[in-house]
């Protein structure tokens, strides 16, 4: 296997060193996005190094896809956009992971995916959270997560 960028968060998660990480659930992690151009943007990362969905046994998917239903669920509740898109692409990171982002009504270009916004803009140095904002972004979906579980 080559270098995975998922699977080396995964292992910061294990050390403790992943600031991002804010709930372990039974097929994976729940993570807020290194950048929050879109307020409250997190990942759902599967715990094991799987490329494809269909890879999983029916118990795995099962899992899974229900958890990310509940993590989309607690951004939601969290963060109250107005919308919510969920990927699981795959093309730049070959590991299974969901992108759920939150979509708001002042949203740039509001009504088109959030691809079309340049990559360098979406993850400019002012778009990461502080500390304290990142801590209490993390407490919010904590505490919705704990609520659904």
């Amino acid at each position: 296997m080559n270098s995975c960028t998922i699977c080396d968060r995964i292992q910061q998660i294990k050390n403790g060193s992943n600031p991002y990480l804010v709930k372990e659930l039974e097929s994976g992690y729940v993570v807020l996005g290194d950048h929050q151009f879109y307020q409250g943007y997190t990942f759902f990362l599967y715990k094991n190094h799987v490329e494809e969905l269909h890879e999983l046994n029916i118990k795995e998917k099962s899992t899974f896809l229900n958890e990310m239903a509940i993590v989309a669920e607690a951004v939601y509740k969290s963060f109250t956009p107005k919308k919510l898109n969920y990927e699981l692409l795959g093309n730049t990171d070959k590991h299974l992971h969901w992108h759920i982002f939150p979509r708001y009504k002042n949203d740039p270009r509001p009504n088109l995916p959030v691809w079309v916004i340049d990559k360098n803009v979406r993850q400019a140095e002012d778009s990461k959270p502080s500390p304290d904002m990142l801590q209490s972004m993390k407490a919010k979906l904590f505490k919705e997560l704990a609520l659904l579980i």
